[in-house]
């Protein structure tokens, strides 16, 4: 039988639900079964979170798992729920530590719990959140976001920008761009047949110019060059039957053209098990796809759903995946 892949979890922020998920995620026979967790945060947080969630801290070092204690912060020196400076350095300082597990080829992927980007800017972190993070200490350049939900997986043409700025962003040179290194990271996952779909931007992808030039002037243009120089990539597909088709099998992988579009399709889908994979870097990185809860933080009542699977589909593609 081979060895279970190494994961390094990051706690997240310790005022947030992170450390719930992450002992809730530690019981779980699924996560028991597929890898083996270093555990990377504070180790009083962690067994305080075992007692709000009635777990026995014993799962903190067993057979399948470990802790990292990097300390930071100890329970009962923060208050759960409201913004912390020392949380957001703290939280920083673990993916810090995951990150050189990593690199020195002590784990094969990091899972990440989530932190509050306004306690990391209380910290003066001069980062807005894990990919910003990931892509400095990795020394990589605007890191790739997909977003696996089943066997649906989306990538995303831009991220964080308005709405009008993406559908400037929609030019033949950036898709063309993007699906080569979508199609480069879809092969650092093991993932090397199917079809790549780009989605429509406008509605009905734009009627041949009705509704918007985009399809006509930018897409179209990149999926012919895209065909010629050898590219398994189709396009543009409308947003609103593309989604569905990578569902049923259809392709491989969506590009959605902007944030929300493929957002909503995922997480309409199954919003607990969709789950964020940072591509392009040397690291193999999974994310749950929530923030951190101040609201129920430290009630013991958070889901561990999404962290179970981020550490689940770390370590299905890790022994396949292949540092660029």
């Amino acid at each position: 039988m081979a060895a279970k892949p190494s994961i390094a979890i990051t706690m997240g922020d310790p005022a947030g639900i992170g450390p719930e998920i992450v002992v809730r995620a530690l019981a779980d026979p699924l996560v028991q079964q597929v890898a083996f967790c270093y555990v990377v945060g504070s180790r009083s947080v962690l067994e305080d979170a075992c007692k709000r969630c009635d777990l026995p801290a014993s799962i903190l070092e067993s057979q399948w798992a470990c802790v990292k204690d990097v300390g930071i912060v100890e329970a009962g020196t923060y208050q759960y729920g409201e913004i912390s400076a020392e949380c957001g350095r703290a939280s920083f300082e673990y993916i810090k530590k995951a990150i050189e597990l990593a690199q020195a080829g002590k784990v094969q992927a990091v899972a990440t719990a989530p932190i509050n980007k306004e306690s990391l800017r209380a910290g003066s972190i001069p980062f807005i959140g894990h990919t910003e993070i990931f892509g400095e200490l990795t020394d990589t350049q605007d890191p790739l976001t997909l977003f696996e939900v089943r066997n649906l997986r989306v990538f995303f043409l831009s991220r964080h920008v308005s709405l009008k700025k993406a559908c400037e962003l929609v030019t033949k040179e950036r898709l063309v761009d993007y699906v080569l290194r979508c199609t480069k990271a879809l092969e650092q996952l093991g993932i090397t047949q199917g079809t790549m779909a780009i989605a429509g931007l406008n509605p009905h992808s734009g009627e041949h110019g009705l509704f918007g030039r985009e399809e006509v002037d930018a897409i179209t243009p990149a999926v012919e060059a895209l065909q010629k120089a050898g590219y398994n990539v189709v396009g543009p597909i409308s947003a609103d039957s593309v989604f569905h088709l990578a569902l049923q099998g259809r392709y491989n992988s969506v590009l959605s053209l902007y944030h929300d579009q493929g957002h909503i399709a995922t997480k309409t889908y199954d919003f607990e098990r969709t789950i964020s994979i940072t591509c392009g870097m040397p690291i193999l990185r999974t994310s749950v796809d929530h923030g951190t809860a101040f609201d129920i933080a430290g009630s013991g009542k958070a889901s561990a759903i999404s962290m179970i699977e981020a550490i689940a589909v770390a370590a299905k593609y890790a022994p396949f995946w292949k540092a660029q």
